[in-house]
Formats: structure tokens, C-alpha cells, sequence
């Protein structure tokens, strides 16, 4: 367990509370209250007025300020004040009650809760709406959710396409076929009835049961999944409803006919997209008119689904004594189309049947006249085609028989005769299969047969107890729904032949319904209530989906959708119905049932897929507010679930499931980099929390392994007094440097204490998360207010970071005005900073000149990165560079590492040895060996020394005004000025012959030695005779002096025209008295150069030449 201290000195004592009673001088108390109660008696609901999770519209006094989303409590924007406040017993809460009302405020206004109307406005913002109050739910499980989820499960996929299903892949596929999409919204069903009693489920239905379990770019994503396949959902059932009317109701009210041989299908399909449209406009009217009307026909409608399915089933049981006289003909084994004939005429070897064949077959009706092969070959038989349970034909209808497109509808075991050729076989009247069938292509058309699950979830409010009811009728109406299919699979095949099982339009039935002519009394309470049953399910479904839109849109999280949240005064969501209107016509314009059905499977497998997601982990990650009434689920349920129904996608169409993941992927994204900042409690960010947590501990707390080695970077910001961050282009470089990846801390310190520093920490960070945005920095912000810049300081380094995700290098940018005493950073500060990232083994760089460092949108064609290693701490001066040229801004700078020998040194095998290190080490850069003559301390280096040590011993002076001191400042700003120029005119002048590369030998070495040393001794006598003083000098700070001086003048020359210089950073002085004169050295090593990083490496190896 990770545990984080920061102490900071507190100002002030136990009595600076400020916890003060007022009104000591207690009066009496008033008078006996005519209504006893509570102390708050809360005010009735006004149309404004929403009694739960709302935001308070005032921030609190004490506290944060900021409205919470979260809270449980409940405020009323006009309840008086006063009446919190009468008596004495709940003084002590009194100043807090704006925001934190009493228990007995809270219950009352629990128990007087009423949800509004389903998908109206989301509950959490309706901060501008006027809303009536709602009358008490009154439903119970029966009416609220097992009929209405009855009504939308059983629909056109029954009555239009179950008995083609059976006859296609036989019934034990198609009880598989049932079985996995029966088990699938079984499963969703428990989910659902988890998540649905966790809490109440306001406005939005499924949509918010998502969102708010798995959070605002899911729910979005899943949310218009939802909602397209709601409206694929009404395009189908209004195909299905013209179907029923063009095909069985009346077909001589088609517009286009057939043009020649194999028109009917393209007549077909233009008389569907005719007729759909007008449909489709009409229905589109009435929803926009009358919302009210179609739920008062939901009755009606529900009413016709529960008489076709009585009819079927009383259909069935009659074929077991008194099976129906349905006649179907057979040319050999090739079942005849009877559309157009009166088959009561006709009677097998009949004159009548067979004049009427030949006409179809021959080219005339006289006995020489030419007849088609097949014809003259087989032999016409009738069979019965509802024979009946008791007739044996099940076991011929076990198995299946898929087809391809255009094949003939075919009975085994019946003999035929095949001839070799038929040149009009396309024109005869025989029952052909119109698409080409498989298992999958089955699974995707009946999928959405069993959808509608969601129903009694949708209607929550409209519930005496919404959390026992939908559980309960949900998982009642799917098992009702799964027997019925189950039965009327087995039926269909025990009681129909499998040809005309196999006849998809009733070709061979004269044109009929086929599930009509098994049902009692009479076909036609089958058509009409199928047709009206998908007219009604149509209507719905323009009815639901525009308000789930609307949901989605007034929740903000899709900024291009807020125009459909609008609507009529009264809440009608006019908008999104036009954009509905306009994606079902696109599916109109497909005009086939059989291709529409697997579109919308898709969308509402994967609305289903997240629905088991959420209930999964919000059960593995044990969030305290997962606590729903429903108790029969488990996380294994659910991920079988949507296992399952990842792979019902999968087989239903694999290009149609990535085409929908595709889709919900690319809102996933927009949402994410788009959409509004939403804070739902999800279980996504929960499993984030877990994931973070697991990794963390996961960890180890010691130093990573070298070559996992990258700086986790901890950058300290300077702000100026208005908050705002002095060096903006520390961040631009701390980005180049991690291009996103590793750790970053970006932290900051306020001078004061916390109470009174409360605001202006908030408005610091927020401007240094602001600018981290602005840089695309992507890290953390940690700011600290602490008495002291010193000790806030040390408290970051120290605590920022959690775990073994902590930070091993500090980046900071140089105290440019380290000279003035009273600046709030002075050069103390830097130096125990310094000083503190050594102690505790971190690395530290920093900027000097930062201000003139690029930001991130400049690029630099050319230059050179220069590295000067002047002594190995692990390898840092070797990675930066690296790591900064895969960034744009470096990406076409050159490396080049410079390194110093001695006088002892070998220079050309230095170079070498380097060469060969960095060809291990995998960098290419440019290798240079500088060599630095021992050679007498010039006058210039004894001057600055004694410049240095005066303005020390000044500064020491507590006696000196601010005013003297600024001036003292600022001559030796004019000294050092005139000393850089002088620096500047020796760089520039030619180079001596002790500055360019050398190898040293032996005799080399004793000659440059005798030739010194019969200067050195008139050198130093003429020195000290030019000024005494020189001659009181700590000769230490002398030999650092002269070494800053030395190495600055080498670095001049060799790089002043760099684009960037790195630089090994000497440790402060162990003796803390000369921490000023150590600020002098670097001040001296780094001058006259334009961008200048100094780096201390944290003491360990951080670059490998190892794999």
C-alpha cells in the first residue's frame, strides 16, 4: 500500500478555527408548532422541481464550491431557509444546511418520488425545462412489462418467415437456430434485470442502463447502435406489412408488373419501396400528430399477435383429427405454382389440369404441338399439403435442405425423369427459391424475431415497482416467446409438408399465407393479424427511436446531435423523427425483408453484447453502488452472454459485423476526442481505477531494469501572481523530450497556507492543466501550497508520484535573476534543490535560457545537437539526445559528443574507444576529443574570482537596504556584461596551438613543462603586483574559476552555434558557504551560450549496451 505524507508548518494555534456558535444569548424557544414533523416540511413539486439527483444550484459555503452531480441529496431551490433553522437541536449543522439537508428533508422527499415521462428530458439536466408533475405509476409486471415486451418479441419474422425457416434448415437446425438467439436475450435479460434494479432507471431506457454503466463514449457508441437498430427495426416491419398486403391481402393493387421472363422479383421490389414510402410518410404523420393514439392501439395490436397465435395452435390440434384439404401439384418431383388457378377445378390426369398445363408447357393447345422435355417425360401428382401431426411427415422434415438462388423447389422420393436440356424452364410455372440459403444467413433473419426485450425496461416509470416488475415479466416474456417458437417449430414440422414449407410466398398454395392455411377458422385471421400486428410494431417503433435520440442528443456527449434534442412544447421529439423517418426510408429502399433483418440483428446484438459487459464488470469490480434487488446473475452469465453474442454476429454476417463495430468504433472515438467531459460513475472508469491499481502493485519498488530505463520526468513550474506559468516552453520541451510516453508530473508551489490558498491553488492548476493541454503534455498536475517555496519544493520531490510509478528525474528551468536577494527563487532554493534530487537518486536537468528554447509546432531543418562529457553519471547525456530527435522538433538535428583529455590522456584512442561505444550503444553521432593544456590562471579568472567573492561578502551584509542591494545587483550585471564580451573576443580569435588536437608524448610533455616554468614565477609576481588583493583569494574558488573559464572558452569555440548544449552539471559544494559562489561557476560555465541543458544524473546506469 502506497502512503503519501506531506507536512507543512501551519500558521496560527487551536484557538484559529474561526468555530464560532453565534446567537449565544439563547432566547426562548417559539411557541408549540400547530404541524409537528419534521423540521423542514418540503414544499410540493412545481413544474421546476425534480426531488433527486440534482445539482445544487448553489455551491456551498463550506466546501469545494462546485455543484455535485453525485450526491444523494436532494435541495429545493425555493423551500425558505428559515424553516431549516427553526430550533436549537441542529445549530451546529445550520451553516451547512443549503447543501446538506436534514435526514427527515431527505426521506419525505424520497418517498413523495414520481419519474416523468420515458425519454422526455435525462433527469440530470433539466436545469431550463418546465415539467408537469407526473401522476403516481400505476402498472403492475402483467400490463407494464410481459405484454408490451410480448407484443414486440412475437412479430412479421413469425408469421412471414418461420415456416420457410423450418423448411430450409429442418427442424432440429431450427430449433439450434432458436435455441442460440433464445438463450442469447435469456442472458441479456438477466444482465438487464441487474443492472435495471440497481437504482432507478430514468429517461433513455437501455441508453442509460449502458451509459451509465459503462460510461459516456460506450453509452454513446452502443446508444445510436440502439437506435439505428430500432429504426432498421421500423423499415422491416413496414416491409413486412406491405408484404403481407401485396403478396396475400391483395395483390392486383401492385403498380409495376412484370416485364417478361423473371420480372416479378424487380416488380416486386418497386412496388415494396412505392408502397413502403407511402407507408412510412403516413406513419411518420401519425407519430407526429397523435403519440397518444398509438399507445391506445398498442392494445388493439397486442390483441391481434395473442388471437394468430391462438388460431395456429388451434390450427395444429384440428390437423390431428380433421386434417385441411390443401392440394399440392407435382411435375415428377418439381412443385407447380398454382398462383392464378382454381385448384377446386382440378383433379389429378384431369382434362382440366392437364389443358390448363399445357398451355404453360406447350407452344399450343392442339396434340401435335411442341411441349417442354420435362413435361413430356414426368407424370403430374398431387400430394396433400397439410397432412397433419399424425401423418408421419416429421421425420422427413428433420433434416435440412439448403438451396441455391433459382433452384427448383424439389420432393424427395418421388421418381422424376431428368432430361438433359430445358430451354424455358425459366418461364414455367414452377416454385423456385429466390436467394440462396444457409445456416448463417438464416441466424441473421431470424434474430430479430426475438429482440424487443428491452420494453418493460423503456416503461420503468410508468411502474408500481419497477425493480420487481421488469426482472420478473421480462424473463416471463421470454420464456413464453421462447416456448412458442420451440412449439411452432416442431408443429410446422410435424404437420407441413416440407415443399411447401420450402415455398417461402405460398406459390404452390394459390398464393396464400402459408402459416395462414394451418391456422382455424380461417386463413384470414392470420393475414389481417399479422398485418396488423407489424403495422402496429412499425409504428412503435417510430414511436421509441426518435426519443432515444433525443436521450442521446440532450445528454451532450454528441456535440452534432444536440439540434435533435429539440422538439414541440409538449416534449415531441420533432427533429429526431425527421432524421428517423429518413434512415427507415433508406432501409425501404432495400426493399427486401430477407436483407434488412440481418442489419438490424447487428445492431442489437451489440446493444445486447454491452448490456452483458456492463453487468460483468460492475460484478468482477464490486463498485460499493453495485447493489441491485435482482440476485440470480453472476459475471459468468453475463459474459457468456455476450460471448455469445459476439458470435451471433459473427455468424449472422461477419462484413455486417465489422461494418457495426466499425461504426460504433468511430463514435467511440469522436465521443472520446469530441464529446463533452461526463463524469457517470461508470464501470469503465472503475475498471481503469482496477487496472491502474493491479499494474501499480504490480511494480516493483525498486529501480526499473536499465534498459527500461526512460525519465519519469517531474517538471517544476515557476507562477507568476496572477497564477500563470513563467516559463510556458519548460512544458513544450518536457513533451519533446517523452513524446507522450513514460510518466510526467507536472508540479508547482504556492507560497501560504492551504486555507487561504484554497482558490488561487484551484485557478493555478487549472491554468497549468490548461497549458499542459495547449502543449499536448500528457502527464499529471500535483501542486502543493506549502509556508515555504524551500519546503514545498522538497515535499514534491519527495511524495509526487504514487508507488513504484514515481519520478526519476526533475526538470527545472534556471533561476535567471538568482542575483537578486529578494527573489522568491533565489539561488538557495536552487542549490538545495539541487541538492535535495541528489539525496534522494534522481537526475536533474536543467534549462537554462528556456525562453529561447522551440516549441513544439517549430521544426529545425538543421544544426547539431552538442553533447560535452566532461564525466560519466550514467549515461544521461548519451539518451537525451536520442530521445529528443524522435521528436519533430529535433528529428533533424545532428548528435555530436565532445570529450575532454587531459594531459595524460591518449586523445586518438579516446576517440576510438567512444566510436566504439556508441556503435554498441546503437547512436550515431559525430565523435570529437577536445584537449585542455594545464596552462597558467589568467588575470581574467582572478578578477571574476574576486568579483565573485566581493559581491558574496555584499550580500552577506545584512545591513543593506533593498534599494542597495538592487544596485549592487546591477554593477555586477555590468561586470559580467563587460567580461562576456571579453570571453567573446577570445573565442573568435584564432585558435592556439595548445587548443587543436594533439597527441601528448612524452618528450612533448617535459618541453611544454620547461617552457612554463620560467614564466610562471615572473607571471605570478606580475599578477599580485597589478592587484594585492588577489593574493587573499580562496584558491579554491580560484581552480574552480579558472576550470568555468577554461571549459566555457572551449565550449565557445566549438559550439555557439548549436542548437542545443548539453552539459554535465558539477554537484554543489559539500561546505553550504559557498553555495553562492557555486551559482557564480555555472553562471561562468554556461555564458554566451544561446540553449544551454544542464544535466546531473541520478547515480545509475540508465543506457545499456546490452539487448
Amino acid at each position: 500500500m502506497s502512503q503519501r505524507f506531506v507536512v507543512t508548518p501551519a500558521a496560527g494555534g487551536a484557538g484559529d478555527t474561526g468555530l464560532t456558535v453565534e446567537g449565544s444569548s439563547q432566547h426562548p424557544g417559539p411557541g408549540p408548532d400547530p404541524d409537528p414533523g419534521p423540521a423542514v416540511v418540503p414544499e410540493p413539486l412545481g413544474e421546476d422541481a425534480l426531488p433527486i439527483l440534482r445539482y445544487c444550484r448553489e455551491p456551498s459555503r463550506y466546501g469545494d464550491g462546485m455543484p455535485r452531480e453525485n450526491s444523494p441529496f436532494i435541495t429545493s431551490v425555493e423551500v425558505e431557509r428559515e424553516s431549516y433553522y427553526e430550533g436549537k437541536n441542529m445549530a451546529l449543522f445550520e451553516e451547512e444546511m443549503d447543501s446538506n439537508p436534514m435526514v427527515s428533508s431527505l426521506l419525505n422527499k424520497l418517498a413523495n418520488y414520481t419519474n416523468l415521462s420515458q425519454g422526455v428530458v435525462e433527469h440530470e439536466e433539466d436545469e431550463d425545462s418546465r415539467r408537469r408533475e407526473a401522476k403516481a405509476p400505476r402498472m403492475g409486471t402483467f400490463i407494464g412489462v410481459y405484454l408490451p415486451c410480448l407484443q414486440n418479441i412475437l412479430g412479421v419474422i413469425l408469421f412471414l418467415r418461420l415456416t420457410w425457416i423450418v423448411g430450409a434448415a429442418g427442424v432440429l437446425e431450427s430449433l439450434l437456430i432458436v435455441s442460440m438467439c433464445c438463450t442469447c436475450t435469456m442472458l441479456t435479460a438477466i444482465s438487464m434485470s441487474a443492472i435495471a434494479t440497481n437504482g432507478v432507471v430514468p429517461a433513455g431506457g437501455s441508453y442509460y442502463m449502458i451509459s451509465r454503466a459503462l460510461g459516456p463514449e460506450f453509452g454513446g457508441a452502443v446508444g445510436l447502435c440502439f437506435y439505428l437498430g430500432t429504426t432498421f427495426a421500423g423499415a422491416m416491419y413496414i416491409l413486412g406489412t406491405i408484404e403481407i398486403f401485396l403478396t396475400y391481402i391483395s395483390p392486383n393493387a401492385a403498380i409495376f408488373q412484370a416485364d417478361g421472363v423473371g420480372g416479378e422479383a424487380t416488380a416486386m421490389l418497386h412496388n415494396m419501396r412505392v408502397y413502403g414510402s407511402c407507408t412510412l410518410a403516413l406513419m411518420a404523420v401519425v407519430v407526429f400528430v397523435g403519440v397518444k393514439y398509438v399507445n391506445k392501439l398498442a392494445l388493439v395490436f397486442l390483441a391481434c399477435v395473442v388471437l394468430s397465435i391462438l388460431a395456429i395452435y388451434a390450427g395444429v390440434i384440428r390437423t390431428a383429427f380433421d386434417p385441411p384439404d390443401i392440394r399440392v401439384y407435382l411435375l415428377g418431383n418439381r412443385t407447380l405454382s398454382t398462383r392464378g388457378f382454381d385448384t377446386n377445378t382440378f383433379v389429378a390426369d384431369n382434362t382440366t389440369l392437364i389443358t390448363a398445363l399445357r398451355g404453360l408447357f406447350c407452344n399450343g393447345s392442339s396434340p401435335s404441338a411442341t411441349c417442354d422435355e420435362y413435361f413430356v417425360q414426368n407424370n403430374v401428382t398431387e400430394i396433400q399439403g397439410i397432412p397433419g401431426v399424425a401423418s408421419g411427415v416429421f421425420l422427413n422434415n428433420l433434416w435440412s435442405t439448403y438451396l441455391d438462388k433459382g433452384v427448383f423447389v424439389e420432393k424427395e422420393g418421388v421418381p422424376s425423369v431428368p432430361v438433359t436440356e430445358e430451354s424455358r424452364a425459366s418461364g414455367l410455372p414452377y416454385v423456385r427459391t429466390d436467394i440462396m440459403t444457409y445456416f448463417t444467413l438464416l441466424v441473421g433473419i431470424y434474430f430479430p424475431s426475438v429482440t424487443g426485450i428491452m420494453a418493460g425496461s423503456n416503461r420503468s416509470g410508468d411502474l408500481k415497482d419497477a425493480q420487481k416488475s421488469i426482472p420478473t415479466g421480462t424473463i416471463l416474456a421470454i420464456v413464453t416467446t421462447s416456448f412458442i417458437y420451440l412449439s411452432c417449430i416442431v408443429l410446422f414440422g410435424a404437420c407441413i409438408e416440407g415443399v411447401v414449407l420450402r415455398d417461402k410466398f405460398g406459390e404452390a398454395l394459390q398464393g396464400n399465407l402459408v402459416i395462414g392455411m394451418l391456422a382455424w377458422p380461417s386463413p384470414w385471421v392470420i393475414v389481417i393479424g399479422s398485418f396488423f400486428s407489424t403495422c402496429g410494431a412499425g409504428l412503435q417503433s417510430l414511436t421509441g427511436a426518435p426519443r432515444l435520440l433525443q436521450a442521446i442528443a440532450r445528454d451532450g456527449i454528441i456535440p452534432f446531435l444536440q439540434v435533435f434534442g429539440h422538439g414541440k412544447a409538449n416534449g415531441e421529439p420533432t427533429w429526431a423523427l425527421l432524421l428517423t423517418a429518413l434512415i427507415c426510408e433508406t432501409g425501404i429502399l432495400i426493399a427486401s425483408l430477407d436483407s434488412v433483418a440481418p442489419i438490424l440483428s447487428m445492431f442489437f446484438l451489440m446493444c445486447y453484447m454491452f448490456v452483458n459487459l456492463a453487468c460483468a464488470v460492475q460484478t468482477l469490480l464490486r463498485t460499493p453502488n453495485w447493489r441491485p434487488r435482482f440476485k440470480f446473475y453472476h459475471w459468468t452469465l453475463s459474459f457468456l452472454g455476450m460471448s455469445l453474442c459476439l458470435a451471433l454476429m459473427f455468424i449472422c454476417s461477419w462484413y455486417y459485423a465489422l461494418f457495426a463495430m466499425l461504426i460504433a468504433g468511430c463514435i467511440y472515438k469522436y465521443i472520446e476526442y469530441r464529446g463533452a467531459e461526463k463524469e457517470w460513475g461508470d464501470g469503465i472508469r472503475g475498471l481503469s481505477l482496477n487496472a491502474a491499481r493491479y499494474a501499480l502493485l504490480r511494480v516493483e519498488h525498486g529501480p526499473p531494469h536499465t534498459k527500461n530505463w526512460r525519465p519519469q520526468v517531474l517538471v517544476m513550474l515557476n507562477l507568476d501572481p496572477e497564477q500563470h506559468v513563467k516559463h510556458p516552453r519548460l512544458l513544450s520541451f518536457a513533451s519533446q523530450l517523452k513524446a507522450g510516453k513514460g510518466l510526467t508530473i507536472v508540479g508547482s508551489v504556492l507560497e501560504g497556507t492551504y486555507l487561504d490558498k484554497h482558490s488561487e491553488a484551484q485557478q493555478a492548476e487549472e491554468n497549468i492543466r490548461a497549458l499542459m493541454g495547449a502543449e499536448k503534455t500528457k502527464g499529471f498536475c500535483q501542486l502543493v501550497v506549502s509556508s515555504n517555496l524551500r519546503d514545498g519544493t522538497s515535499h514534491l520531490i519527495q511524495s509526487a508520484g504514487l508507488g513504484g510509478m514515481k519520478h526519476n528525474t526533475v526538470l527545472m528551468a534556471w533561476p535567471e535573476s538568482w542575483k537578486q536577494a529578494d527573489n522568491p527563487f533565489s539561488w538557495k532554493n536552487f542549490v538545495d534543490t539541487v541538492r535535495d534530487t541528489t539525496a534522494a537518486h534522481q537526475a536533474l536537468l536543467v534549462a537554462k535560457n528556456v525562453d529561447l528554447f522551440p516549441q513544439n509546432q517549430e521544426r529545425f531543418s538543421e544544426g547539431h545537437i552538442d553533447v560535452w562529457w566532461i564525466v560519466h553519471d550514467g549515461g544521461m547525456l548519451m539518451l537525451l539526445p536520442f530521445l529528443l530527435r524522435q521528436h519533430k522538433v529535433w528529428r533533424k538535428c545532428r548528435m555530436r559528443i565532445f570529450t575532454v583529455a587531459q594531459v595524460d590522456d591518449n586523445s586518438i584512442q579516446m576517440k576510438k574507444d567512444l566510436q566504439l561505444f556508441l556503435y554498441h550503444l546503437r547512436i550515431s553521432a559525430e565523435v570529437e576529443v577536445v584537449e585542455m593544456v594545464e596552462n597558467d590562471i589568467s588575470a581574467f579568472t582572478y578578477e571574476k574570482t574576486l568579483m565573485m567573492e566581493q559581491r558574496s561578502q555584499m550580500l552577506k551584509q545584512m545591513q543593506l537596504s533593498k534599494n542597495e542591494r538592487e544596485r549592487e545587483a546591477q554593477l555586477i550585471h555590468d561586470r559580467n556584461t563587460a567580461a562576456h564580451t571579453a570571453v567573446a573576443t577570445r573565442a573568435q580569435a584564432p585558435p592556439t596551438p595548445d587548443k587543436v588536437q594533439m597527441t601528448w608524448t612524452k618528450e612533448k610533455l617535459i618541453a611544454e613543462k620547461h617552457r612554463n616554468r620560467d614564466t610562471s614565477a615572473a607571471g605570478f609576481k606580475d599578477l599580485f603586483s597589478l592587484k594585492p588583493e588577489w593574493g587573499n583569494l580562496d584558491q579554491s574558488n580560484v581552480r574552480r574559476m579558472h576550470t568555468a573559464v577554461k571549459l566555457n572558452g572551449v565550449v565557445l569555440s566549438k559550439s555557439q552555434d548549436a542548437q542545443l548544449v548539453l552539459l554535465n552539471m558539477p554537484g554543489p559544494p559539500r561546505n553550504r558557504q559557498g553555495d553562492e559562489n557555486y551559482m557564480e561557476f555555472l553562471e561562468v560555465l554556461t555564458e554566451g551560450l544561446n540553449r544551454v541543458l544542464l544535466v546531473r544524473g541520478g547515480g545509475r546506469e540508465v543506457i545499456t549496451i546490452y539487448s
